[in-house]
């Protein structure tokens, strides 16, 4: 091992080859064959860390181990996981600072573990080091870093620290570096799920917010628009009053949009939950609330509505609001994707179960193209259908709203003629 100056680290100039015992003592060898069939099973960080932190303290020294790892193409350090028998952590969570230039580049490029015996003495050395005075203001006095990586790609560094000085040798070092071999894979499996869980969550939230704000203002323009087009301030020519119309249509296409992403956000943010009711007037509280959103774009379409409702008092047990949502899909996508000029038809049935059906006149689909309905931002991809702007968000929020009804979805087509899209929900029924 090459020695520093006492107020700096300690490089180790090894490691050991794996399969070397080392003579271990049987202490050792054991909590090391518990760390490898628990890194095996491919639990979360936490989990991983914590099973570590319990383990390895009857073998190393250690009041706190850390995980941090590369990010920003490799030029910042993030604190991921951090475990201590003490609080309050100073250096948390998400705390980060950049690799170019500190003591971790050069850990990172020797691929060798370090020891600072004594934190203090290394703090004064290096003043502008914010991690080490967190750690001290821990109580922590000594640390063992650890580079970590994965066919020799470097992912991060696991810490060791106590809070007694020159807690670490090589013996300890030995220990670490068996245990960042046995760790590896696990915990770069762990921390990329975990980013993949943690983009999904920040792209939903950031969903969310944009569809939000833009609800708003586009119900703005859309009202002010039509108050235009309608004449309410005066006359217009032929000309401006065309061009205004086509930014009314154009701002409610973008609005059904948000429409269908606000619904998505909720349901991916587990925002969206089913409260089914008993009672439920299916004609006043799911049907005509629907239909008061959907005729607009019926009557731009020139599309006529033809309604098959048992007569009496229809009432089901189920979520109002979700149902109306997903009859607003389906009417939605009919006078989307119909014939001008067609006809949809609206079908309910008092079955043991609620039955509904949304028929539209057009070019339907074929039979291959079944599989890529009510799936998150699938299209059918026929030309026809191509040029009729959608995200494919509504169908899938609409099977799982039904889904978690206890219902089932599904789709019939004649392709070239017509398309029907019918949802049951089992829940019982009483007709008056």
């Amino acid at each position: 091992m090459s020695m520093e100056p006492p107020s700096g680290p300690i490089l180790v100039d090894f490691p050991q080859p794996e399969g070397v015992s080392n003579g271990f003592s049987a202490a050792e060898e054991e909590a090391l064959a518990h760390i490898n069939l628990k890194a095996a099973e491919g639990n979360s960080l936490e989990e991983i860390l914590q099973f570590l932190f319990d383990r390895i303290q009857a073998v190393i020294p250690c009041d706190r181990i850390g995980l941090a790892f590369l990010s920003d193409d490799d030029s910042r350090v993030e604190a991921r996981v951090a475990i201590a028998n003490y609080g309050p952590l100073r250096l948390q969570n998400g705390y980060a600072a950049d690799l170019l230039g500190s003591s971790l580049e050069r850990v990172l490029r020797s691929g060798r573990p370090r020891i600072i015996g004594d934190l203090a003495l290394y703090a004064r050395a290096h003043p502008h080091s914010d991690a080490t005075q967190r750690l001290l203001r821990e109580g922590i006095r000594s640390n063992l870093t650890c580079p970590l990586a994965v066919d020799g790609r470097p992912l991060g560094f696991l810490f060791f620290s106590s809070c007694r000085p020159n807690a670490y040798s090589e013996r300890e070092v030995l220990l670490e570096l068996k245990v960042a071999q046995r760790l590896g894979r696990a915990v770069e499996k762990a921390y990329r799920m975990g980013q993949v869980e943690s983009s999904k969550r920040a792209y939903m939230e950031l969903l969310g917010f944009v569809s939000h704000e833009l609800k708003n203002p586009l119900a703005s323009i859309i009202s002010e628009g039509k108050v235009l087009e309608g004449g309410y301030l005066g006359p217009m020519n032929e000309t401006r009053r065309k061009m205004v119309t086509k930014m009314v249509r154009k701002a409610e296409f973008l609005l059904e949009l948000v429409r269908e992403y606000l619904d998505l956000a909720r349901l991916e943010q587990g925002h969206l939950e089913v409260r089914p009711r008993k009672g439920v007037k299916v004609m006043d509280e799911v049907i005509l609330p629907a239909l008061d959103m959907i005729q607009p774009q019926l009557d731009e379409n020139a599309m006529k509505l033809v309604s098959h409702v048992p007569e009496g008092r229809l009432e089901a047990e189920c979520d109002p609001a979700l149902m109306t949502i997903v009859l607003v899909n389906l009417l939605g996508n009919a006078a989307k994707y119909g014939k001008a000029g067609g006809t949809v038809e609206l079908s309910v049935e008092a079955l043991p179960a609620l039955r509904v059906s949304v028929t539209n006149e057009g070019p339907g689909f074929q039979e291959h193209e079944r599989t890529l309905l009510f799936r998150k931002f699938s299209r059918i991809p026929s030309r026809e259908l191509a040029s009729r702007k959608g995200s494919g968000v509504g169908l899938y929020t609409t099977w799982w709203i039904v889904n978690h009804h206890g219902g089932k979805i599904w789709a019939d087509s004649e392709p070239g003629r017509w398309a029907r899209f019918t949802f049951e929900i089992p829940q019982p029924l009483t007709g008056g």
